[in-house]
């Protein structure tokens, strides 16, 4: 990543940002299936309000399964999941024709995961923000991540305060132990390179009092102890 910003302890934010790939390529497929599991579930929900079928909600649900199809596997397919083929319709596609619906919107935050991923941060930074969050357990960990996702943008185009704001954000929007100590760990390594030592601090204790199990508490104790 270009413009790796150096903290005194050696440790980059770049390096946290990388985190969010590895992330995905150990749990890509698991990620995938809850967003499956929420875009049906929101589909049902608003199939049930209005006790009729929407048939656009239907055929969007059908359209983003088969972009999903190309981001599941060893080896995504960022390029044809954003633009499609012969065998299935693209995430652009789908929220170009059907972006209003539940199934839509999600398009818009896995086209945001797509282009990040392309190295394309505009386009990243501007399908990420036009995802609208949605309600429930499992939405709310999409929606964090996709404040954390929007952080990492922030990263990369050297705007650390923005960075931290999101990342801070991305805490609050789903209180768990899979993308709460993440964004901690991230949102610390931020405020370090900004200098703001005594509130990286706090995002590091913060990490070993209430994820003690986390992957990012093994390196908790350690920061800390370089800020001091």
């Amino acid at each position: 990543m270009a413009n790796k910003v150096e903290t005194s302890q050696d440790v980059t934010v770049a390096e946290a940002v990388s985190k969010t790939e590895k992330f995905f390529e150990e749990h890509g497929k698991k990620f995938l299936a809850i967003l499956v599991a929420v875009i049906v579930i929101i589909a049902g929900a608003y199939m049930y309000k209005h006790m009729i079928v929407d048939k656009n909600a239907d055929k969007a649900l059908t359209m983003i399964v088969d972009a999903q199809d190309r981001l599941s596997g060893e080896n995504p397919e960022y390029e044809k999941a954003l633009n499609g083929d012969e065998n299935g319709a693209g995430l652009l596609s789908v929220i170009e024709n059907y972006g209003s619906t539940p199934a839509g919107n999600l398009a818009k935050h896995y086209a945001g995961v797509c282009y990040l991923h392309l190295g394309d941060f505009e386009k990243a930074k501007e399908y990420l923000s036009k995802y609208s969050p949605v309600k429930g357990i499992m939405g709310s960990i999409i929606n964090a991540q996709n404040l954390g996702l929007q952080g990492d943008i922030a990263v990369e185009q050297d705007n650390l305060k923005e960075a931290v704001k999101l990342y801070d954000e991305a805490t609050k929007k789903s209180v768990n132990d899979f993308t709460t100590p993440l964004y901690l760990y991230k949102k610390g390594l931020a405020l370090t390179a900004l200098g703001q030592k005594a509130e990286a601090k706090a995002c590091y204790e913060k990490i070993l009092s209430q994820y003690a199990t986390s992957t990012e508490a093994r390196e908790a104790d350690k920061l800390i102890a370089n800020l001091e």
